[in-house]
């Protein structure tokens, strides 16, 4: 176990702020319609696009979750578009360092970026940043996300997630949880889950999720937080008891499992992949990318390797994705306070 650590990339109500321009540019990109695959896209100069390979910013390292899907990707973008992607992975800062050059590069759709749940986080904790999440960019597309399972060991005396609330009432503060670090979404998905039920456990944070599972098995701690694919074969082996999932309808990955949802009415943490240009970037541009990713998205092969990841496919519209960065902030930004996880 380690003391606090810095906010771990795992690779998340309305934003009381109204709609910010680049946000709100997402419905006009796409006229609130998806766009033919065969529609001529300008880079606003009068050139078809793309005119050249188009950079796409990974907030993550190489075999990551987004890596891979990214790299799924790439074969439907040639052949819808003619030109590769170039995958140019930027783990570094907890995804601030990619977040900042994807913000930053031309508007022309020659750069995008990769974003996941803690590009949210980071946003939410930090007050300082050399991008604005909601100013600097254009949603495209939401195209996958990842719920996470609550288990305990077999020890606790609680089968279901109205048995354990009932268990933490009568003994705030006794317990304690492992996460993959302050900041991290599991993290932040227990604190919100303590929260919305008046319960109290004491939080451990870790480096990494790996760690704090192998301590739960052991009953070192008694609750953690994982992804679906690490945390399954223990469930199926009985090492843990599977409480619910974090994501607001049942996931097709374990359909058996119950969600959290259905004892805690609202409750909903999930990690989750999109894409972003940068603000500014044409409206014919983010429109034709849209189509050809939610396209993309529905393919077998693509969900067939996404569940392979312990994600689900998404592929929605420019405006919903939109709609979700928002909800996402003012989740996390609520999760944060109540937490305390502040950066170190």
């Amino acid at each position: 176990m380690t003391g606090g650590s810095p906010i771990h990339s795992v690779g998340t109500a309305v934003l009381a702020l109204l709609m910010l321009p680049a946000l709100g540019n997402a419905q006009a990109a796409t006229g609130g319609q998806p766009a033919s695959s065969a529609q001529a896209a300008s880079t606003g100069s009068g050139q078809a696009y793309p005119v050249r390979p188009v950079r796409l910013i990974v907030m993550s390292t190489a075999s990551s979750g987004p890596d891979i899907l990214a790299r799924l990707l790439n074969p439907k973008f040639a052949e819808a578009f003619g030109q590769q992607m170039v995958i140019d992975n930027r783990a570094g800062a907890s995804g601030i360092i990619g977040a900042e050059i994807g913000a930053k590069a031309a508007p022309d759709g020659h750069t995008l970026t990769m974003a996941t749940s803690q590009v949210v986080i980071v946003s939410v904790m930090y007050e300082k940043l050399p991008f604005d999440l909601s100013r600097d960019f254009t949603p495209i597309s939401l195209l996958g996300s990842t719920p996470f399972i609550m288990v305990v060991n077999p020890s606790v005396p609680a089968a279901n997630i109205r048995e354990f609330v009932a268990l933490l009432k009568s003994k705030p503060g006794e317990m304690r949880y492992g996460s993959g670090g302050s900041g991290s979404p599991p993290h932040l998905a227990a604190e919100r889950f303590k929260a919305m039920t008046g319960t109290s456990i004491q939080h451990v944070p870790y480096k990494g999720v790996a760690p704090a599972l192998t301590d739960t098995i052991s009953g070192q701690l008694q609750m953690t937080i994982s992804v679906v694919p690490m945390i399954m074969p223990h469930i199926k082996s009985g090492k843990v008891r599977a409480l619910g999932v974090t994501s607001l309808a049942r996931t097709p990955l374990a359909p058996e499992l119950p969600t959290v949802a259905e004892s805690i009415p609202g409750y909903e943490v999930t990690g989750w992949y999109g894409l972003l240009a940068p603000a500014k970037t044409p409206a014919p541009i983010i429109a034709r990318l849209n189509a050809e990713f939610v396209k993309a998205m529905k393919s077998p092969d693509i969900l067939e390797k996404m569940s392979g990841l312990g994600a689900e496919a998404k592929g929605t519209s420019s405006q919903d994705f939109a709609v979700h960065i928002r909800a996402e902030t003012e989740k996390m930004r609520a999760a944060v306070k109540a937490s305390g996880a502040r950066v170190e």
